[in-house]
């Protein structure tokens, strides 16, 4: 978390507060805190902020359920802006969008970091008649066996373009993305871990 005695906040006692997926890096959105605000969000884990318009203290997602785990809080270098790393459980922005500042095409990037946080939340909680909760029950044994037969079966998909084609292999890397998922998560992996590997290897 960071030292709240060393924001420097503006006349009206409010700091920016930059909110990103913590595991993609996106930015979700942008709102104002004040030392309240700030404290709260300290003391509680979920994103708290302070609403210019009502004038009061707001729990992201108290009215909507999309609330906001804080994984890691963070200031700039002139202390003025705070940046806060999260874990969705829904849309950031008001419109139904995952993000405030969604570009046009990112619906499909939006539907897996949906997906991620469904799956993690499950594989956290356990949730009685959860697929993914059972899976990560079985321990690392159990969703190593799904991803392997479904990476077979989008092999065998790719090689009988006679069923199904391009359809049935989309339907199958889907099955075979979600139960990497599953085990990523039981194994206290992170999409986001993934995505820095690939960042390296590309140079």
């Amino acid at each position: 978390m960071i030292d709240q005695a060393a924001v420097r906040y503006d006349p009206n006692g409010l700091v920016p507060v930059v909110v990103q997926d913590s595991v993609t890096a996106q930015v979700l959105m942008v709102a104002y805190a004040n030392a309240e605000a700030l404290a709260a969000t300290v003391d509680t884990g979920e994103a708290h902020f302070w609403s210019r318009s009502r004038n009061e203290l707001w729990r992201k997602g108290a009215t909507s359920g999309n609330t906001m785990r804080v994984e890691q809080m963070n200031l700039d270098c002139d202390a003025d802006t705070v940046l806060l790393s999260v874990t969705p459980t829904g849309p950031a922005c008001h419109t139904g969008d995952i993000s405030c500042f969604s570009p046009d095409g990112a619906e499909g990037f939006a539907a897996l970091e949906r997906l991620w946080s469904t799956i993690a939340q499950r594989a956290r909680d356990l949730p009685e008649g959860s697929y993914t909760a059972e899976l990560v029950r079985g321990g690392v044994d159990s969703p190593s066996r799904k991803v392997m037969e479904e990476a077979t079966e989008v092999v065998l998909a790719a090689k009988d373009q006679d069923s199904g084609g391009p359809d049935r292999i989309a339907e199958e890397s889907a099955d075979l993305i979600y139960h990497l998922l599953v085990l990523l998560a039981e194994r206290g992996t992170t999409p986001r871990q993934v995505i820095d590997v690939l960042n390296e290897r590309a140079g």
